[in-house]
């Protein structure tokens, strides 16, 4: 299964779309969303996939935002994901509170575990867990996006 992993649109819905048109042209199936959705018209541009999403530290109104992920079929997890896809048991947090995310790290309990909150793309193995921060689509020199396949644990960040 060929996976999206975004994060940080801070509510920009044009960088969003231009993120969901590099996603199309990979054919992906699922999108992450590593938090700072920033608004509704965000998760209308992902609603094209199932979409999981976190929030991120600057995610206001989420009570807001979790009834427009919903109701446009994705999964809203709130701080932190812990979710299987395929045979993958993925952990996804925006990464603000470096202790959850060292934490899920550690535990080794997790193929994948996604995070944004830096803007900085970054890609690497942790024993059997692969970690892995797409960048940003908002506030980056180039806005990027991560491609994972889950059966062969393979990624690519690419620019939008």
């Amino acid at each position: 299964m060929l996976i999206g992993v975004v994060s940080d649109t801070h509510g920009h819905s044009e960088f969003a779309q231009a993120a969901a048109s590099t996603l199309e042209s990979f054919s992906v199936e699922q999108v992450l969303h590593c938090g700072d959705i920033g608004s509704t018209g965000v998760v209308q541009v992902f609603s094209k996939w199932p979409t999981h999403y976190v929030f991120g530290n600057t995610d206001e109104c989420q009570e807001v935002l979790k009834e427009e992920i919903e109701t446009n079929g994705g999964v809203c997890y709130g701080q932190v994901a812990d979710f299987e896809l395929g045979r993958c048991r993925i952990g996804m947090a925006h990464g603000d509170d470096g202790s959850v995310l060292t934490r899920m790290i550690r535990s080794q309990q997790f193929d994948l575990v996604c995070f944004g909150h830096t803007h900085k793309k970054s890609a690497r193995h942790e024993g059997k867990t692969l970690v892995l921060n797409p960048g940003a689509l908002y506030r980056a020199a180039v806005h990027t996006v991560a491609i994972v396949d889950l059966e062969s644990m393979t990624y690519e960040i690419v620019g939008v």
